[in-house]
């Protein structure tokens, strides 16, 4: 087995509503220090990483996703059931009650 080292991304909630996450990535080493890489031993190894780096990247973004939508409805149920922009949306209908509101393209 190739040497390798550990990427750890750790997510600390500051509230109760979410729990908070680790995610953890092997990433290979170069397999030798005594002798410099080639060129394309060394692209080979910058595209791996680069590969592990996005897929690590989509992993922690799904998992703050999850998250996100878990606490969006924790508090569309704590709020009667509306969400923060459906609820933002009604003050906004209410603010203009009576009067046509133009939305302007920009």
């Amino acid at each position: 087995m190739a040497p390798s080292t550990t990427f750890t991304a750790i997510y600390t909630n500051s509230t109760s509503l979410s729990p908070s996450f680790s995610l953890t990535k092997h990433v290979p080493t170069t397999t030798s220090t005594s002798s410099p890489m080639t060129t394309s031993d060394r692209a080979k190894y910058l595209h791996e990483l680069r590969q592990i780096a996005a897929t690590f990247q989509d992993d922690i973004n799904r998992e703050l996703t999850q998250r996100m939508e878990e606490d969006n409805k924790r508090a569309a149920a704590a709020s009667g059931g509306k969400s923060k922009a459906e609820e933002e949306e009604a003050a906004k209908e209410e603010e203009n009650y009576g009067e046509e509101v133009v939305e302007e393209d920009e």
